[in-house]
């Protein structure tokens, strides 16, 4: 008799020895083993219905995912008097410095603050907050929310991942307390309701109610109808001539009576409708390639329903990339192609063409990747809540409903940039009364889209928490694939201040890709930095050039070297694309009806529309 522990159900059994069975005799589970997994199924079901419901109290957030943290900071700050007194003397040497700066500007009104907001920070950048005694109110608050940077970190023995997650949140208790949130202690709200008589207030009741009205019953934010795809937005002419289950192809008609033979595809992130990249006439990136003499591709995702649940990050790549290269194919006489990913549409078009270069596929004559991250151990904020707890939860959820939502993955974006996308659009719209004025771009925010569960699961788990794809795990058709066997000359673009894919995260490229890489560092964040048109008054970019047998340079080195210009960067990048391109010709037919691909439809097709 052997005693053992059975890990399906987590119960100590008696085994006993029994006669061997033939070799060739498959095994036969036992009543009690299929019971044991039929036990097991439905306890996980249990499990997972239980967390699809909390998800919809806790913002889809895992309590684990942040108690465990705040357990490991607790404990480790309870265990160091050492830190304990110097946080006591830290808070002490702030009140004193507090009260003198109080003397001093009691004395002298144009006294220097005693602390400044960080560069970013503009909630008190207003001539009101230089007034007593407001002035005094924001100078308490940002001394009170640098003593708490100083008790969340540099606390020894808490893990670093706890240490982030843990200064995070604290930073978002501290910034629902901004004095700028509130009426009685924001200068600008108080000035404002004094000279109107309250009634900025009664139009942000309004607001509120019109906003309620609007998200309950589904409907996009005022101001978004004025912005609609193939009327407003998404009007460069093309042809849809090519759709399957999951993408419609667009061809853009061409402007010049020639064009390279080598044409664009652009593979756009599936977490964002493709129109980002088609906006308005006078900054759509796709009107610029096509006047500058390219053929244009690109991809429409589908936004998915629970119907296409069980869709993976391969489905996306051989139903999208691959489907369109074929496509592309017929149409050009198999020209290669400089084919061009924007984020997620970016790593999936770097994972393909890893596959591809180890195929010895050589379809691709270029490589072009806006604000995409292919190695995902420095990828920001968003990863602070990238465990396996938080995933494992995030996984209930989107099990039950087969995807998720975009509401659910706003949130968690406007989260990284609360003050701007959160907190100063409450000031404004609901205690001063004002509307924010729509543009194209932030229509185009609240055009988001859904994520199937199976492939944003397998994307967090691959990508996100074991950085496969970086440390040359990642399988596609049952092998490994690398980047360093990726050969065609790439052009990389990165954003300053990139709240999504860091830049210094994009940049790891260099690490990963032995090929030549041109990278282009532009001001902006992950969206305005890309949708950038000429003559970008006030933007400026940074390019930087290693060749194939070149030696790494890091970030910091990297940005030194590498002088700042002024203006847009799409002249470079159209630029560089001529370079890599032949001579021009003929442009191309908008399909190949006699290989099979006839125009279905006027761009911007049916996909885009679809709520």
């Amino acid at each position: 008799m052997v005693i053992s522990s059975r890990p399906e159900d987590d119960r100590t059994v008696l085994a006993f020895p029994s006669a061997p069975r033939p070799a060739a005799a498959p095994p036969t589970p036992s009543a009690a083993h299929t019971e044991t997994d039929t036990d097991a199924a439905r306890s996980e079901i249990v499990d997972r219905l239980l967390h699809a419901w909390q998800g919809r109290l806790t913002s889809f957030l895992s309590p684990a995912a942040l108690l465990l943290p705040f357990a490991d900071w607790a404990v480790h700050l309870a265990n160091a008097p050492g830190k304990q007194a110097a946080l006591i003397e830290k808070a002490v040497r702030k009140w004193v410095r507090f009260g003198l700066y109080l003397g001093r500007a009691a004395a002298d009104k144009d006294t220097p603050p005693c602390i400044e907001p960080l560069p970013q920070d503009l909630r008190f950048a207003g001539d009101a907050w230089r007034e007593p005694p407001f002035r005094q109110i924001y100078q308490a608050f940002l001394l009170q929310q640098q003593w708490w940077h100083n008790a969340t970190t540099d606390i020894r023995g808490v893990a670093a991942s706890d240490e982030r997650v843990v200064a995070f949140a604290v930073r978002q208790i501290l910034d629902i307390f901004s004095p700028s949130n509130f009426v009685l202690t924001n200068p600008e709200v108080l000035r404002q309701t004094l000279a109107e008589g309250g009634q900025n207030f009664v139009r942000g009741a309004l607001h509120i109610i019109e906003d309620w009205e609007r998200a309950v019953a589904g409907r996009r934010p005022v101001g978004t109808d004025a912005f609609q795809p193939g009327r407003d937005v998404a009007v460069t002419p093309g042809k849809v001539v090519y759709r399957n289950d999951l993408i419609e192809l667009i061809q853009y008609a061409p402007t010049a009576q020639a064009v390279h033979p080598e044409p664009v595809l652009i593979v756009p992130a599936w977490i964002m409708k493709y129109y980002i990249l088609d906006l308005s006439p006078d900054n759509s990136l796709v009107r610029h390639l096509v006047e500058s003499g390219f053929t244009v591709f690109m991809i429409s995702w589908r936004n998915p329903t629970s119907e296409q649940r069980d869709l993976d990050m391969d489905d996306y790549r051989r139903l999208g990339v691959l489907a369109a290269l074929e496509v592309i194919g017929a149409i050009c006489g198999n020209a290669p192609v400089h084919a061009c990913g924007y984020c997620l549409g970016g790593t999936l078009l770097a994972i393909a063409a890893a596959a591809m270069a180890r195929n010895g596929d050589n379809r691709l004559k270029t490589l072009t990747l806006f604000a995409a991250q292919t190695d995902f151990s420095e990828a920001g904020e968003l990863t602070l809540f990238t465990n396996e707890s938080q995933i494992a939860y995030l996984e209930d959820t989107m099990w039950e409903q087969g995807y998720l939502d975009a509401r659910q993955m706003a949130g968690a974006f406007q989260l990284l940039r609360s003050n701007d996308l959160i907190w100063s659009q409450i000031v404004r719209q609901y205690l001063k009364g004002e509307r924010v004025r729509m543009t194209d771009l932030m229509a185009w925010n609240a055009d988001a889209t859904r994520l199937p569960y199976r492939m944003h699961a397998e994307y967090l788990r691959r990508l996100f928490l074991a950085n496969d794809l970086a440390e040359g795990r990642y399988i596609v058709d049952g092998r490994p694939v690398a980047l360093s066997d990726i050969r065609t000359p790439v052009f990389a673009v990165a954003t300053l201040w990139d709240h999504v894919a860091p830049w210094r995260s994009v940049h790891k490229i260099h690490l990963l890709c032995d090929a030549d890489i041109t990278f282009v560092l532009t001001s902006g964040g992950h969206n305005v930095g890309i949708v950038n048109p000429p003559p970008a008054a006030g933007r400026s970019y940074q390019r930087g050039h290693r060749p194939a047998d070149g030696h790494y340079v890091d970030p910091d080195t990297w940005i030194a070297a590498n002088p700042v210009q002024q203006g847009s960067w799409w002249p470079a990048w159209s630029a560089w694309l001529a370079e890599q391109s032949s001579p021009s010709a003929g442009p191309p037919s908008l399909g190949a009806t006699a290989k099979g691909y006839p125009p279905l439809a006027d761009a911007p097709g049916q996909y885009v529309l679809a709520d």
